[in-house]
């Protein structure tokens, strides 16, 4: 089993990879192996619709989100942090997601994805909502916790003072082991849910 982890705040050592550190050990302690890379520092060109993914099977644009695009591909499930920029994840981590996503053409149902939220104060909510959409329109569970994945901290290193915070990612990232054998045995007997061919319309026709 493995779990990619992505951190995609600016700040390589910041509170969010306190946040994702705390999951990483945790998966790490239930026997899962990890990855975690830091993007959030990276040049990363939004998506600009040009769909040449489609013809490629890969974004047009060769940086990270190429990089990645292999090891999600082989991971069981992935976990994206991100701090709060005005009640939304960070800019790059939007970018990074919408290519890696719409650009990578293998299927991700039943990979288990987690999103964590990083803030000084609010926001992390509507965070959290808009990390987990990556997640449901791909088919892929999501794991739970036992409160919404979010840590809170301001200037570098006050996450770890966040006790209830970093026993959330703990309890997250336990429940996603869990999740993530609990899915691999379930292959084994039963595979993956059957897909139909997406029927696609447009609410003017």
């Amino acid at each position: 089993m493995k779990i990619l982890l992505i951190n995609g705040s600016p700040r390589k050592d910041g509170n969010t990879s306190i946040a994702l550190r705390e999951v990483q050990q945790t998966l790490e302690a239930e026997g899962v192996e990890t990855e975690l890379i830091h993007v959030g520092n990276k040049d990363i060109h939004g998506c600009i619709a040009c769909g040449k993914c489609k013809e490629q099977g890969k974004c047009v644009f060769h940086d990270i989100v190429n990089e990645v695009a292999p090891k999600f591909e082989a991971a069981d499930g992935i976990v994206v942090g991100a701090p709060v920029y005005y009640a939304s994840p960070a800019g790059t981590a939007v970018s990074f997601l919408d290519r890696l996503f719409c650009s990578t053409p293998f299927n991700k149902t039943m990979k288990v994805g987690a999103a964590v939220a990083v803030c000084r104060r609010g926001g992390a909510s509507a965070t959290f909502d808009v990390l987990n959409k990556y997640f449901t329109i791909s088919g892929m569970p999501v794991a739970p916790s036992q409160y919404w994945n979010s840590v809170h901290g301001l200037a570098p290193g006050e996450a770890s003072q966040d006790a209830e915070g970093l026993q959330t990612m703990r309890t997250l990232a336990r429940n996603m082991a869990f999740l993530v054998k609990s899915i691999a045995l379930g292959k084994q007997q039963y595979g993956i849910p059957q897909k139909e061919e997406w029927t696609k319309t447009s609410f003017i026709r």
